[in-house]
Parts: structure tokens; C-alpha cells; sequence
């Protein structure tokens, strides 16, 4: 390491054999649209080698609990999925898991921070993930930029220590976070408990029907106990007084029998509606307006059970948007794609190779998988072939041809953000959520909590861009948190992100 010190630095990034890297922001894709390819090396040894940064607690949403339970589907929504789990009358058992995104794994569960929602759905097609937060939208589109973002989250390299100039200098290096970033330093920032929150699919997904007609979806998950939220004192006194306070309140509950419930209602969107729509359907830092499409009813969500052991059932639950069922596929969204890759990845670095023969994520149906061997294989396929194809009898797949939950791509290899729809931009959505969403209650609060956490340790140039940042957000509001900064005059913010 000392070698780097002594030699001239290069004029951009490079690979881990010192190659100059094409691109710290963009992974290559088919078109601006398409999918991402394969043959990235970059973008695949950076999310490998990501997912290996930490030893063996998660990278991120370290701090977590969660519970089993039951999903029923009381509406009928066939005319959109032929998915087994989505149809009337359907009970799936389940397991959810609800974490922070940026704090350790003995960090307090209440300091601000975005909320994981995962869930795992025990189908007779098989397992089922949904990755999800408690917020509809994330910081980044592109997975390129998502280890950069989580690092600028954790902690410095020299003092350990976390760092509001730091988080401040992604969020306002890429402005893209903008919709996030005001509902993280919003009041959904600090849910009062995890049972009193929303939960998202947060992408876009792929829905087929039995006639392979195809559908574009948003997943929404309402709390039947209604949202909650924590002030920043409460929360920073719960953070002082009980660091395990969300996980002691899902266990607490549901051991009373208050068993808690979610509503899940979806957005449809016609397969073709999505190419000219007036913004990019599949930008993760976007929400479709319900008045173009409607939520539609689903079933609901219930959690019944606790774990008897939480290393074997949540600590070692391993969950990825790559693991899909008939009737349900994946989109052109980049995160998306880069997750369903990099989720599975990390899993094997965590647990092991053959993370799935635990029982918490072994399916309920059986399984002819050309995985074999690997560290901890105890389940096996005694001497049946293990290479397709075969003359012994053992089936495997071959299907060719266009694939039911694919999409059209066509284009030039390029490393490039997405092609611009009509009303794309960064800043529209959270000016929105300030001005018609928020009450004036709700706007002191943001004004307080950003002048708070730019107050800790946020310097030039990156304060300015800051001011800037929520300028474009919306002029009063940002005007507002530069004169609150200015006077020196913020209170002191929850601890999580926004405070170090």
C-alpha cells in the first residue's frame, strides 16, 4: 500500500490490477436503456469485491430483526400475474426482515436512516424475495455508484469515525439523491417502530399473465397500525436508553399477540405505456403519480411468529431481488439489475457458498439445482450427473427462444445515464414532497434537521453545494436552512445519517 504514496497518482481511477477504469459512474449497457452486460469487469469487481469488505455481519443493513408470518391474497389480480402467491384465495407463509442501512450491527435502531423491508415469500413456485424500504425511492440509479455511497455513509478511514462533510459531499456530488435525501431528513427518517412504517418495492418489476401479456408494477405495503414517527429528542433518547429498541418492540408484540399487518396494493402500468411516459418508469429516484395509475388492492401481510433462534432464522435469512417465481420478472432498471447480481454475491461471502441449504432460505419445493459441492453442502444428488446434458435421467432446462419476462433492447454498447424522458430531472419529485406533502410543521422539521447535521462539521466547498442542493429543491426551504446555518442557530439532529 505504501507503493501508491511514492508514485505519481494516475489522472483517473483504476481497476485492482491498475488498469485506468472506464467508469466509477456508469455500469455498460445495451443502449442508455439497456441492460447491463456481463462482460463489465469493472462494475463486477467493484460489487464482488464490495461485498467483501466486511467480515460477517451484512455490508450494509447490519442492525435488523424480524419475524414470520403469513401473506393472503384477497383480490384478484390474475388479469396481471399468473404468479401462484398473487392469486385469490392464496395463503404463502413468509418471512420479513426490517433493518437500518448505514449503522453496524450494535448501532442503536432508532438513529435516522432509510429502513430496509425484506421480505421472502415460501411459494409452491419456489422462494419469492422482495428487497424493498420503507421509502419508495433510493439515492442512486446506477449500481456503479452504490459502494460509493454506502462508503460515504460509514466511516472515515483515519479516525473511524462518521462524518456529515462526508455524506454531504455524495448527496450533493450527485444530485440525483435529492428525492431521498428529503424524505430521509423528513419524518420517515425516524419511524417510532418498525411496525408503524410503509414498506416499498421501491423498483419497478415485471408482471405476466397466463397469456404472457406483460405488465410494469410498483409494490406498495401500508401499515394497518398507522405510521408513526419519532421527534429527534425521542429518538435520541431511545438510541441512549435501549439501542435495541425497534427489535425489542416487533418481538414484544407480537409474543402479546398484536400481531402486526400490511395492506399490499400495487401500480400497474400498461407494458407499452412505459417507452413514453413522461419520466423514466424504471429511474429508481422516482414515484409514478397515482392519479396515472391507481393503487390496486392485493392481500395482506401478517406477522404471527417469532424466531425460536435469531442466528439460524434472521441472522442467516439471505434475500435477493434476483430470486423471482413465474408470473414475476425484473426490469430495465439498473439498481435492479446490478442487486439481483450483487444480493446472491454477498450472501456467499456472508454465509457461504451454499447459503441456500440453511433452512431459513431453503424453498418448501423441491430442488434440481446444477449447484454442487462448495463449503457446507449437505444437501446432495448422490451420483446423479452433474453436467447437462446428460444421458442419466436427470432433467434440466432448455428453453430458447424469446423469454416471457424479458424485454426489447437494441444499441451500441455505452457506459451513459439514462435517455432523458420529458419531465426527467432531479429535483421536481422532492420539491413536491416539501411543498404539497409536507405540512408547515413538517418543513420546520427538514429545515431544522438538514441546518443541524450541515452545522456538524460540513465544510466549503461542499456546505455551498449543500445551500445549493435544497435551493433547487425548493428556493424558501433552502433559503431557510443557509439562513438557520448561517446564524449557527440549528438544533442537534437525530444521530444516524445526517449526524456523525
Amino acid at each position: 500500500m505504501s507503493q501508491a504514496k511514492d508514485n505519481p497518482s494516475p489522472s483517473g481511477s483504476t481497476t485492482g490490477s491498475g488498469a485506468p477504469a472506464a467508469s466509477d459512474r456508469n455500469s455498460l449497457t445495451i443502449g442508455a436503456d439497456g441492460p447491463i452486460v456481463l462482460h463489465d469487469v469493472h462494475f463486477l469487481e467493484q460489487m464482488a469485491h464490495f461485498n467483501r469488505e466486511k467480515v460477517p455481519e451484512r455490508q450494509p443493513h447490519a442492525k435488523g430483526a424480524g419475524a414470520f408470518g403469513v401473506f393472503e391474497t384477497s383480490e384478484d389480480v390474475s388479469a396481471y400475474t399468473k404468479a401462484a402467491l398473487f392469486q385469490k384465495g392464496a395463503r404463502t407463509d413468509m418471512l420479513a426482515r426490517f433493518s437500518t442501512v448505514a449503522g453496524e450491527s450494535g448501532s442503536p435502531d432508532t438513529w435516522r436512516d432509510v429502513r430496509g423491508f425484506s421480505l421472502k415469500f415460501y411459494t409452491d413456485e419456489g422462494n419469492y424475495d422482495l428487497v424493498g424500504n420503507n421509502t419508495p425511492v433510493f439515492f442512486v440509479r446506477d449500481p456503479m455508484k452504490f459502494p460509493h455511497f454506502i462508503r460515504s455513509q460509514k466511516r472515515l478511514p483515519d479516525s473511524g469515525l462518521r462524518d456529515n462533510h462526508m455524506q454531504w459531499d455524495f448527496w450533493t456530488s450527485n444530485p440525483e439523491t435529492a428525492h431521498q435525501v428529503t424524505y430521509l431528513m423528513g419524518e420517515r427518517g425516524l419511524p417510532r417502530t418498525w411496525r408503524h412504517m410503509n414498506g416499498y418495492g421501491s423498483h419497478t418489476y415485471m408482471w405476466i399473465n397466463s397469456a404472457g401479456e406483460k405488465f410494469w408494477v410498483k409494490y406498495h405495503f401500508h401499515t394497518e397500525q398507522g405510521m408513526a414517527f419519532f421527534s429527534n429528542a425521542e429518538a435520541a433518547e431511545k438510541a441512549g436508553n435501549d439501542a435495541d429498541f425497534h427489535r425489542r418492540d416487533l418481538f414484544d408484540a407480537i409474543a402479546r399477540g398484536e400481531h402486526p399487518r400490511w395492506i399490499l396494493s400495487v401500480q400497474v402500468m400498461p407494458y407499452a405505456e412505459a417507452r413514453d411516459y413522461h419520466f423514466n418508469p424504471f429511474d429508481l429516484t422516482k414515484t409514478w403519480s397515482h392519479k396515472d395509475y391507481p393503487l390496486i388492492r392485493v392481500g395482506t401481510m401478517t406477522l404471527d411468529r417469532n424466531p425460536e433462534n435469531f442466528f439460524a432464522q434472521i441472522e442467516q435469512a439471505a434475500f435477493s431481488p434476483g430470486n423471482t417465481v413465474p408470473g414475476i420478472g425484473l426490469s430495465p432498471d439498473k439498481m435492479l439489475l446490478g442487486r439481483a447480481f450483487a444480493y446472491n454475491d454477498a450472501q456467499r461471502n456472508r454465509i457461504g457458498t451454499n447459503f441456500h441449504q440453511l433452512p431459513v432460505n431453503q424453498p418448501k419445493v423441491p430442488v434440481n439445482s446444477y449447484l454442487f459441492d462448495g463449503q457446507m453442502a449437505y444437501h446432495h444428488s448422490g451420483n446423479a450427473p452433474v453436467y447437462a446434458a446428460n444421458s442419466g435421467g436427470r432433467p434440466w432446462a432448455d428453453q430458447t427462444g424469446p423469454v416471457e419476462d424479458g424485454w426489447e433492447a437494441d444499441g451500441e454498447l455505452v457506459r451513459s445515464a439514462y435517455t432523458l424522458h420529458a419531465q426527467d430531472d432531479d429535483f421536481t419529485q422532492p420539491g413536491t414532497l416539501v411543498r404539497d406533502v409536507f405540512n408547515d410543521a413538517q418543513r420546520q422539521a427538514l429545515v431544522d434537521q438538514v441546518a443541524g447535521s450541515l452545522l456538524g462539521g460540513v465544510r466549503s466547498p461542499v456546505l455551498e453545494r449543500a445551500f445549493d442542493y435544497w435551493k433547487s429543491i425548493d428556493p424558501g426551504v433552502g433559503q431557510r436552512i443557509e439562513d438557520q446555518v448561517r446564524a449557527g442557530s440549528a438544533p442537534r439532529p437525530a444521530e444516524g445519517m445526517g449526524e456523525g
